[in-house]
């Protein structure tokens, strides 16, 4: 019976690993209310300059998020100081208000697609950084604090062909 449970729990461990997985990192904000003037900043190095890789922006929310979207702008600093400038929009729920992601109880995680098959082709080091973006329909003004967003981290993969 024990060796049973034994190859059980190993099966488990290695079905549960993702050897494509190079980084994950995140960053939890503060009572749970992200600021428009609070950009996360995330470093890569050590990438390889040869393969490419995906990277997703991971954001958790709980029941206390407002809105059905999540606009963000992304930056990716390369070592030579190039900056690529992204404005992006995610669903965070269904119209029905049902909500995206994965997750059980009241906090939700959504991988969001940032940069698809991109090859960081120089050595050093790179920089992502992310801001929310979100505004009231007919609001010039962004939104101050938003409530809802818990936890904002990134993931990078090798991309599989």
């Amino acid at each position: 019976m024990r060796s049973i449970f034994c190859c059980f729990l190993a099966l488990v461990l290695f079905a549960s690993c993702n050897s494509n997985i190079i980084k994950t990192e995140y960053q939890t904000l503060k009572d749970g209310v992200w600021n428009k003037d609070n950009i996360l900043e995330f470093s890569l190095s050590g990438m390889d300059t040869i393969a490419e890789h995906n990277i997703f922006i991971n954001v958790r929310n709980d029941n206390t998020f407002p809105y059905s979207n999540l606009f963000l702008i992304a930056s990716l600093t390369t070592p030579n100081g190039e900056v690529t400038k992204d404005t992006l929009e995610y669903a965070m729920s269904l119209p029905d208000g049902t909500w995206l992601g994965k997750g059980r109880g009241s906090i939700k995680e959504n991988k969001l697609w940032y940069k698809e098959n991109i090859v960081f082709s120089s050595s050093g080091v790179y920089t992502i950084e992310v801001s929310q973006a979100m505004r009231k329909n007919g609001n010039v003004s962004g939104i101050i604090g938003l409530e809802g967003i818990t936890d904002v981290g990134i993931e990078i993969t090798k991309s599989t062909p």
